[in-house]
C-alpha cells in the first residue's frame, strides 16, 4: 500500500519554533536522495556568488579550510576547488555525494550532529568557513545539529545557514514549502535563539530571493569579539517583533490564508478545463507534491509534469500518480498551459521554455496567488 503521512505544522509557544512531528525517519528520506542542486542553472549561479562573496569577506585562501553540511552533488563546493581552497563536504546520501567525488571535491556520506563534528574536527581539523544551504530546515534533531557546528568551527571561523524565511513564506502563502522533509521553518527571532543556546552568536543577516524569500545568516563563536552586530541584523529583528512573530495568533492566522489559495487555484484548473483547453506541470519537486495533494490535482487536471532530473523521469508523482516526462514532452504535446511547480525558479523556467508561446502556450505560476504569463 503506498504510504500517506498527516502534514501539520505546530508552533512553539516559547520560542515560536514552527515545525513538524517526525512521522518519515530522516534514514528514509535521505539515505537515497531524489534532489540533484545541479540542474538548476540559476542555483548554481547562485552558489559561485555566494563563492566569490565570502572568499573575499573572510579572506580565504589555500590555507583555509572549508566545510559544507549537505553538500549534495557538489555544485557549490566546485567554485571553492576552482580557487584551490580545500574543501570538505558532509552528505548523507551516498547516490549524491558520489557525483560529488566525481567532481573532485572531498566527500563525507553522514549525517550531521555533535558526533560526526568529534570526528571530522580530531581527523581532518575545524573550519575556518562552516556552511550549509537549505539544510537546516531538514534537521530533525535541531539542537544536536548546531551543537556539532559549535564544535566543527575553528575559533575565529564563520558559519553561513541559508534557509526559507517563515515572514516570507506566511507573507505569501507558500504553504507547499511545508513538507516532510522539512521539520522546521524559521523567523529570524527563532533561529537566534536556537544558535545563542549551543555559544554561537549571530552577526549578520543577509535577505535573498532565493526559493520564494530566503535568509543567510552569519554566525560565529560568541567569545569572538572580532565580529560586530549588523545594523542590518538588527533592523529584521525589530521587523519581525513588529509583524507579530512573538505572537501565536499571527501563526494560527495563516491557516485561512492556505484555504483560500487552494480555492483560488482549484477555479482557475475547473475553468480551464471545461474551456477545452490542455494543462500540463513543469517540475517534480518536493513543493509541488504538497500542492498537488492539498488540492487534489491529478491526471484530472494536469495530463502530465516535466523534469529535467533523469532520477525522476519515468516516475509518478507520489499520492497523485502524475506520469514525469523528459521536458521533450511539451514540444510533441504542445499544451495551453504549463504549471510550474517550482514557482521559486519561474525567471529560469519560462526563460528555458520560453518556445511555448510559439502555438499560445502561457505560464501559470501558482504561489502566492494565481498568475498567469504570456
Amino acid at each position: 500500500m503506498e504510504p500517506f503521512y498527516p502534514l501539520k505544522t505546530y508552533v512553539c509557544n516559547e520560542c515560536f519554533l514552527v515545525q513538524l512531528d517526525e512521522f518519515v525517519a530522516p534514514d528514509n528520506i535521505f539515505s537515497e536522495y531524489a534532489y540533484f542542486s545541479s540542474y538548476s542553472d540559476s542555483w548554481v549561479a547562485h552558489a559561485k556568488s555566494y563563492t566569490e562573496l565570502v572568499t573575499g569577506r573572510f579572506a580565504l585562501n589555500s590555507t583555509s579550510k572549508v566545510v559544507e553540511i549537505a553538500s549534495n552533488d557538489g555544485y557549490l563546493l566546485q567554485h571553492f576547488v576552482d580557487k584551490g581552497i580545500p574543501c570538505l563536504g558532509i552528505e548523507p546520501a551516498a547516490n549524491v555525494a558520489a557525483e560529488a567525488v566525481a567532481k573532485g571535491i572531498p566527500s563525507i556520506v553522514r549525517f550531521f550532529g555533535v558526533e560526526t563534528a568529534r570526528e571530522v574536527a580530531k581527523q581532518r581539523g575545524k573550519a575556518d568557513l562552516l556552511l550549509g544551504n537549505n539544510v537546516l530546515a531538514h534537521v530533525p534533531d535541531l539542537n544536536d545539529f548546531v551543537a556539532g557546528m559549535k564544535i566543527l568551527l575553528a575559533p575565529s571561523g564563520a558559519i553561513t545557514m541559508e534557509f526559507p524565511h517563515l515572514f516570507r513564506l506566511m507573507q505569501e502563502n507558500q504553504f507547499d514549502t511545508i513538507y516532510h522533509e522539512h521539520f522546521s521553518y524559521f523567523s529570524f527571532m527563532t533561529v537566534e535563539k536556537v544558535f545563542a543556546a549551543h555559544g554561537i552568536k549571530l552577526f549578520d543577516v543577509e535577505e535573498l530571493t532565493t526559493h520564494g524569500g530566503s535568509l543567510r545568516i552569519y554566525g560565529c563563536h560568541i567569545e569572538d569579539d572580532a565580529k560586530p552586530v549588523s545594523e542590518k541584523l538588527k533592523d529584521l529583528r525589530a521587523r519581525e517583533f513588529a509583524a507579530g512573530f512573538g505572537q501565536l495568533n499571527t501563526y494560527t492566522g495563516f491557516t485561512e490564508q492556505v484555504k483560500e489559495t487552494k480555492r483560488n487555484l482549484l477555479e482557475f484548473l475547473i475553468r480551464t478545463k471545461r474551456s477545452g483547453k490542455s494543462i500540463v506541470g513543469y517540475g517534480a519537486p518536493g513543493k509541488g507534491n504538497t500542492l498537488l495533494n492539498y488540492c487534489g490535482i491529478r491526471q484530472d487536471f494536469l495530463d502530465y509534469t516535466v523534469d529535467r532530473n533523469p532520477y525522476k523521469k519515468g516516475k509518478f508523482t507520489p499520492g497523485t500518480h502524475i506520469p514525469i516526462y523528459d521536458p521533450e514532452k511539451i514540444r510533441e504535446t504542445k499544451p495551453d498551459y504549463l504549471l510550474l511547480l517550482p514557482w521559486n525558479l519561474k525567471d529560469e523556467i519560462m526563460q528555458q521554455m520560453a518556445y511555448i508561446r510559439e502555438w499560445g502556450g502561457q505560464f501559470v505560476v501558482p504561489i502566492p496567488s494565481v498568475t498567469v504569463y504570456s
